[in-house]
């Protein structure tokens, strides 16, 4: 990859500032933003009802994610948000008093609060410890218990940064019975994420991320097995096969995952993603997972040579993808100052969050941790 052709891409970089922060929300490109004026245009005038483009948007979109995550576009559902996704899994499969579900103690919220609101109705929820930031496989797989019925764990941790091994849990879940749900938000985009090989049963994430699109849209994915055993709680005119036939009233919900799409969509965002999931197919997430992984390692190393102990520092580089924390005193001030520097990250549960993209360089990194010494009274 020419990475000055791919900075070339984002109108962010033609000024001083240096971006780390793509766990939190992602950068806007000039493929996306040719489309949104395109969308503009037309909605003010050139052509307002625009459904016809939609649909081939949406049909585009679903085709590049679908190849992303190795699976089809009847696989895929869009929605407004992972927690709503998570929502309709929950909500969706038939639970009794003591069934089990599976979770860590470093999930972000969305990934928590709709299986604990199962507890009301006899589900027992275990939540695993992490090890250092870490969660490990064994611990995982000594919480299986006979009433396990769902595992559900994040392939990267927000926090961390921690790559889980998704495809042994997989294997895992598949061989006792158990559904296996995957938060990708800080994965898909990031790492090679192929739900086939891995015996994913449901997987879900949001475009705003390192998908570098819009927020109020997510999507999720769901095997033809596990879509049967989902009584769909919600539906609306466009769930069903006829949904044209606006006065026939006939409740035969579509086979694929349409069907828990309820009604109007966040038509622009659909038309966004489109246009931004072209980067991911024309640089192949093969390039861009390396990429990611050689700014993360770089980081690591950089950080821990100048006196600071990364989160990941003594983890396996197969459990690293994009997110490098650092414990640092005073992590209020100090982030302060960065953005100060124009260098922009996160601050989260008192620990200083990087994460950097394909786009980003070994340059912008070592002005960072420069600044970072010198905020930190560090002169190694």
């Amino acid at each position: 990859m020419e990475i000055n052709e791919i900075r070339n891409l984002f109108p962010h970089l033609k000024t001083e500032q240096i971006y780390f922060n793509h766990a939190a929300l992602g950068p806007w490109s000039k493929p996306l933003l040719e489309r949104l004026e395109l969308y503009a245009r037309q909605r003010s005038g050139e052509k307002i009802e625009n459904f016809k483009f939609f649909l081939r948007w949406n049909a585009s979109a679903k085709s590049k994610l679908a190849r992303l995550l190795n699976t089809k576009s009847g696989r895929i559902a869009w929605t407004d948000n992972v927690s709503n996704s998570l929502n309709i899994l929950a909500q969706g499969l038939s639970w009794k008093t003591g069934d089990q579900i599976i979770i860590n103690d470093l999930e972000f919220p969305s990934n928590v609060y709709p299986f604990l609101n199962l507890k009301k109705h006899g589900v027992e929820i275990t939540i695993v410890k992490n090890r250092n930031g870490t969660v490990d496989l064994e611990d995982i797989e000594k919480a299986i218990t006979t009433r396990t019925k769902l595992i559900s764990i994040s392939s990267v941790q927000f926090l961390t940064g921690y790559r889980a091994n998704i495809e042994e849990i997989g294997k895992l879940c598949r061989n006792k019975g158990i559904t296996f749900c995957v938060d990708a938000i800080q994965g898909v985009g990031v790492i090679n994420t192929d739900v086939e090989k891995y015996n994913v049963d449901f997987l879900t994430g949001g475009t705003q991320k390192w998908l570098m699109s819009m927020e109020g849209l997510a999507y999720f994915y769901i095997t033809e097995e596990l879509q049967e055993k989902i009584d769909q709680k919600f539906v609306g005119w466009t769930s069903v096969e006829d949904a044209w036939n606006l006065l026939d009233y006939n409740l035969i919900l579509k086979k694929d995952a349409d069907r828990f799409q309820n009604g109007t969509m966040n038509t622009l965002g659909v038309a966004l993603f489109d246009a931004m999931l072209d980067i991911f197919t024309k640089y192949g997430i093969g390039n861009i997972e390396k990429r990611i992984l050689e700014n993360t390692n770089y980081f690591i190393e950089q950080l821990s040579e100048s006196g600071f102990e990364p989160v990941l520092k003594n983890t396996p580089e197969s459990n690293r993808a994009g997110i490098v924390t650092i414990p640092v005193d005073n992590p209020e001030i100090i982030f302060e100052e960065l953005e100060r520097h124009e260098i922009h990250c996160s601050l989260r549960q008192g620990l200083i969050r990087f994460s950097p993209h394909f786009y980003n360089t070994k340059d912008e990194i070592d002005r960072t941790i420069d600044i970072l010494k010198k905020s930190a009274g560090k002169n190694i």
